[in-house]
C-alpha cells in the first residue's frame, strides 16, 4: 500500500469557492438567504465616444430582458464588448478596429432583428433594430 494514499495532508474542505487562477470583477455570494450586489467599472472612455459608450452600456444592460436565445445574447455580449474595449484603449482608437468591432455587433443583432433566429419574438426583434439603428453611424 502507498503511504500517500492515506495521507490526511492530501485531504482539502473548502467552505466556499476555490479559485486555481487569477479572478477578476467578479462578486459571489453563498450562504446567505439573500444578496444585493453591485459593481461599478469605471474605465476611460476616448474623447468623443462618450454617447457611443452610453448607448453600447445601455444595449448590455437591455440584453438580458430582450428575449435573445443564449447564444444570439452571447455573440452580442461579446460584440459589445470589443466595441467597448476599443473605445477604452490608452491609444484613441484604430478607426478600422472600431468599425468592424461595430459591424460585429450589428451583425450580431441583424439575425434577432430580422427574425431569421429561432424563437424570436416579435419583441425583440424591434429592440434589436432599434439597438442596429442606434449603432449605424456611430463611426
Amino acid at each position: 500500500m502507498n503511504e500517500n494514499e492515506n495521507d490526511p495532508r492530501n485531504v482539502n474542505n473548502y467552505d466556499g469557492p476555490v479559485f486555481n487562477a487569477g479572478v477578476s470583477h467578479s462578486q459571489f455570494a453563498w450562504n446567505n438567504e439573500t444578496v444585493t450586489q453591485n459593481q461599478q467599472i469605471n474605465s476611460s472612455v476616448a474623447p468623443g465616444y462618450e454617447a457611443l459608450a452610453e448607448r453600447v452600456a445601455e444595449l448590455l444592460r437591455q440584453l438580458p430582458e430582450a428575449g435573445l436565445a443564449d447564444r444570439d445574447r452571447e455573440d452580442a455580449e461579446a460584440a459589445a464588448a470589443e466595441v467597448l474595449a476599443t473605445i477604452s484603449r490608452p491609444d484613441p482608437p484604430e478607426e478600422g478596429r472600431l468599425r468592424r468591432a461595430l459591424a460585429m455587433l450589428r451583425g450580431a443583432l441583424a439575425p434577432v432583428a430580422t427574425g431569421v433566429a429561432a424563437g424570436t419574438t416579435v419583441g425583440a426583434q424591434e429592440w434589436a433594430l432599434r439597438a442596429i439603428e442606434g449603432l449605424t453611424g456611430a463611426v
